[in-house]
């Protein structure tokens, strides 16, 4: 009996991650699979296939032979880890899955033949495997064998419907499944066809597989599901929106007279259940309760749509209804005037702020400075990935600080006195500095400081909130005179006087004024002609007091200088003192021995010469002095007597 054919060749070629299919595929909408060989699962080898099956030979082992094969699940380091070692097999989310491994024998030969019942006469399939050739790619060099499969896809009475060659598949760096196939039709009146796989690549090192996941699926026209009016196959509606959403589908030519079936999944695809008088192109979703509802749309020719291995499906569309977010929303209120406000908000993905004052914000958990216009109702509107929302509002009560007031409101004060500071307007109180106050705890302290100083005080009311003042202290230091050294004058000349006083805010004047230029400068002179006590007044303008002190200025006739003493050590007359010489404070004074040699140097007049020389009493007798008055006047010679 001769059969017609329909046989149409499409070579396509998609790259998807590391997963390259090779397959003449379907053009149109697939079925659900008619037949999913995934050879089970498992914990170690599995069983043997039938004899009928295949023609090799089945190996208890993890690694075949040539000419032999297993099922497992993964293979670690066969054959001297010249294979890959493949962690799984290739069936998605089949934990413990098997696969078939296979050494090929050196002559071609079928290796896998399984006869396929129940397809629908006239139909046409898509057949499809995924094959990994388990040959590294630094085996077997210089020239591996590389496998080299042929589907054929036959009647009972081995008519051939479809036949398509893999080519060589190439070994790779690392294991690549590959999806292999080609779609056929079925004659009239035939319901099983047989599958043949057929390894035509040379024997030697090398052509070893693994295959997985051989499918049947009916392939018809091209069917297109989506929300009507758009292109899209995934919407979210959100929970309590009563607008109409209606699928619409697309069928292209190719059912003589097709009969269409609307189908729901709720559980992702798992399972599918056909929609009551859902019968057309259309389909309006009524739903209102929360959930993922998937829509496609079956195909079949008339009096086949009940078939499973029939049919063919549409892509899937979505239609989610989304709850509400629930948005919970606080506040770290009541706050204190002029404090932090935070506002929070979760349950949403976004957020949209309104409130008092024109408040407005997109953040999650704003947080600002507030003032007493920010008291009342927040509301945040918050949007989910969906872009359902939901409101939800937080009252807010800002309050007022207290205010603070210190008296006096400022203060000058002299040293060592204080003042009395006051603070009011709240219920405690925290005086700084503490140094100076008698008590930093109190709303009333004397304050005592030294110097200038600015304390602060922080007033906390019942409420907790918080306010502060300050008040700058000034000091004014009560006055210090000090009039200078003592002053010694020769008669006839003048002297200058060197007073001090060591603050700001002071008049001063010397007392008496006989003899002097000027009372009111620190550094006048004298041209006293008698001993004589001057005093340096000094008086704060602040009114912090009065400081006096004296000096003496003592006035000699002229230069009387000693022309014997008597360094016995008996305290009297031990030293040779010229106290006249004091007025001539640049004097110098050079004492030499009868042989020339300087026995006593000074530079200063109160530097007295005890009759010693190199630590030691010199002998009794006169010895020469030269004494240089400087500033222009004579020098001075004569002889002093050391008398013992």
């Amino acid at each position: 009996m001769h059969l017609k054919l329909k046989v149409v060749f499409l070579f396509c070629v998609l790259s998807i991650g590391n997963v390259v299919s090779y397959a003449q595929v379907c053009s149109g909408s697939l079925g659900d699979a008619v037949v999913n060989i995934t050879f089970g699962t498992g914990v170690g080898i599995g069983s043997p296939l039938s004899t009928n099956t295949t023609t090799y030979t089945f190996a208890n082992a993890d690694c075949p032979i040539d000419g032999s094969y297993t099922i497992i699940n993964n293979t670690i380091n066969c054959f001297g880890g010249t294979w890959h070692s493949l962690v799984e097999d290739h069936t998605p989310n089949d934990v413990n899955g098997y696969m078939m491994l296979v050494n090929a024998s050196l002559t071609p030969r079928d290796f896998y033949v399984d006869t396929v019942i129940g397809l629908c006469a006239n139909t046409t399939y898509e057949f499809s495997a995924w094959i990994v050739n388990v040959l590294k790619n630094t085996s077997c060099l210089p020239n591996p064998a590389r496998p080299k499969l042929v589907f054929n896809i036959e009647t009972v009475t081995g008519s051939v419907l479809g036949t398509f060659t893999t080519g060589d598949i190439l070994q790779n760096a690392s294991p690549q499944w590959q999806q292999y196939g080609l779609f056929f039709t079925t004659p009239n009146n035939t319901n099983n066809i047989v599958l043949r796989i057929t390894n035509n690549g040379p024997g030697g090192c090398g052509n070893d597989i693994a295959l997985d996941d051989i499918t049947f699926k009916p392939c018809g026209p091209k069917v297109t599901t989506s929300v009507l009016n758009t292109n899209q196959t995934n919407i979210v509606v959100c929970v309590g929106i009563t607008s109409l959403v209606t699928l619409s589908a697309v069928v292209s030519s190719g059912y003589t007279n097709p009969t269409l079936q609307w189908q729901l999944s709720i559980d992702n695809g798992i399972t599918w259940t056909s929609i009551a008088g859902a019968t057309t192109t259309t389909f309006n979703f009524t739903n209102t309760v929360v959930g993922i509802y998937q829509y496609r749309l079956l195909v079949a020719e008339a009096g086949n749509i009940g078939n499973t291995n029939c049919r063919i499906a549409s892509n899937v569309t979505t239609v989610t209804i989304s709850d509400l977010p629930v948005v919970v929303v606080a506040s770290n209120s009541p706050v204190c005037e002029g404090a932090t406000l935070n506002l929070t908000a979760s349950g949403a993905t976004t957020y949209s702020w309104t409130g008092p004052n024109s408040f407005t914000s997109t953040q999650q958990n704003p947080s600002f400075k507030n003032t007493l216009l920010a008291a009342g109702v927040y509301t945040v509107k918050g949007f989910d990935a969906f872009n359902c929302s939901n409101t939800a509002t937080v009252p807010v009560t800002i309050l007022p600080k207290p205010t603070v007031t210190i008296t006096p409101n400022k203060a000058t004060i002299c040293s060592a006195d204080s003042v009395l500071l006051t603070a009011s307007g709240g219920s405690t109180y925290l005086w700084t500095p503490s140094t100076g106050l008698t008590n930093s705890t109190n709303a009333v302290t004397y304050a005592k400081p030294i110097i200038a100083t600015t304390f602060s005080v922080i007033v906390t009311d019942v409420n907790t909130c918080v306010d502060s003042a300050s008040i700058k202290i000034n000091v004014d230091q009560k006055p210090t005179a000090f009039a200078g050294d003592d002053v010694v004058l020769i008669k006839g000349q003048t002297a200058q006087l060197n007073g001090f006083v060591d603050v700001a805010n002071v008049s001063f004047y010397w007392t008496p004024s006989d003899f002097l230029n000027s009372t009111t400068r620190l550094n006048p002179t004298t041209s006293a002609k008698n001993n004589i006590e001057y005093y340096l007044n000094a008086v704060s303008t602040a009114g912090c007091g009065v400081a006096v002190d004296t000096m003496l200025v003592k006035v000699f006739n002229d230069l009387y200088i000693p022309n014997a003493f008597t360094p016995n050590g008996d305290g009297k007359n031990d030293q040779w003192v010229i106290t006249a010489l004091a007025a001539y404070p640049l004097a110098k004074i050079i004492i030499f021995n009868r042989y020339g040699e300087v026995v006593f140097e000074a530079q200063s007049a109160s530097q007295y010469w005890n009759g010693t020389y190199k630590g030691k009493p010199i002998p009794m007798g006169g010895y020469t002095y030269v004494i240089d008055l400087k500033n222009n006047a004579a020098v001075l010679r004569g002889v002093v007597f050391v008398v013992r």
